[in-house]
């Protein structure tokens, strides 16, 4: 197990040096971030000219790029273009996009999982279909139109909640936000459990354990549970990083001051420091999680084991 993970983080620097690269490469090679700086009006060339040197932006791409990464190395992500350093703007939007995100992926293993083994052993019946039917419709709906619809009715129309979260975003704020963040990964996670489970049902150590007597409950969950989970789990750990960065859109619409938030501040100003240091934190969470899910194997299925 050890030299596996040693061997796993190994190939895990050629995939983050060839992603922080290409994001690096199309984030600075969209308009001109100097000349963004000052918006309508164009700087004049000696300010421009210093600038670009004190940004690295007169060297070669590859060149900014190995700087870049010598500096992210030390603790160092540089500082946005309004002088205020990255790492401080991580340090406040990553706590909150975390919580939105922890809410989200609670909702959706605990929601999606029972929903996914109910329907997987009553397919074809009443409730089955209800499920299947609930599911495709939220997997239709864009999140930006159930998100915009839940704030004006709860927000705006009945004032049962705040239209928009608080810059603190406490807890209680973000549930309705969370919500509206996992539904479709709950109705993709439902849909992968109740398949799983309807397969392995049929299974013959399934039959097996039955025929000895074994509690169904007991099958179900130590059995069959167990085993039907391991799609499901591979669909959660690249979603950690879909949720952490599919946040944008859930945060644009609350007002939640995030990752997505500053992302989407970054974008619209050309703020190029800040978009290549959220997104190379993104990569690290994504590739992290993917680890994390390969070792979960072993633990769901005793007959994984990794040398």
């Amino acid at each position: 197990m050890g030299r596996y993970v040693v061997r796993r983080l190994l190939q895990m620097v050629p995939v983050f040096a060839g992603t922080t690269f290409l994001i690096f490469v199309m984030v600075y090679a969209v308009g001109d971030p100097v000349n963004a700086m000052f918006g309508e009006r164009a700087p004049d060339p000696a300010t421009a000219a210093q600038l670009r040197a004190e940004f690295n932006l007169d060297k070669p791409v590859w060149q900014q790029y190995l700087l870049y990464m010598a500096d992210i190395f030390t603790g160092d992500f540089g500082n946005a273009f309004n002088g205020q350093p990255v790492t401080q703007l991580m340090s406040t939007a990553f706590p909150v996009t975390l919580r939105l995100a922890l809410i989200a992926i609670v909702i959706e293993i605990v929601f999606g999982i029972a929903l996914g083994v109910i329907t997987g052993l009553r397919r074809g019946r009443p409730v089955d279909s209800s499920v299947l039917m609930m599911t495709l419709i939220v997997i239709s709906v864009p999140t930006f139109v159930t998100g915009t619809l839940v704030q004006y009715l709860l927000g705006v129309k009945w004032g049962w909640i705040a239209p928009a979260v608080s810059p603190a975003a406490p807890v209680g704020e973000l549930l309705l936000p969370g919500v509206v963040l996992a539904l479709l990964s709950l109705a993709y996670v439902t849909r992968l459990t109740r398949a799983s489970i309807s397969e392995n049902s049929r299974a013959d150590y399934v039959r097996t354990a039955l025929a000895k007597g074994l509690p169904r409950s007991r099958v179900t969950v130590r059995h069959l549970l167990r085993n039907s989970l391991i799609p499901v789990v591979t669909f959660l750990g690249t979603d950690v990083g879909n949720l952490m960065a599919g946040a944008l859109v859930t945060e644009r619409i609350f007002n939640i001051q995030g990752v997505g938030f500053q992302l989407w501040q970054g974008i619209v100003r050309q703020n190029s420091p800040t978009v290549v240091g959220f997104v190379t934190i993104l990569v690290i969470v994504f590739l992290l999680a993917n680890l994390i899910v390969d070792l979960l194997y072993a633990v769901l299925d005793p007959r994984i084991r990794y040398a």
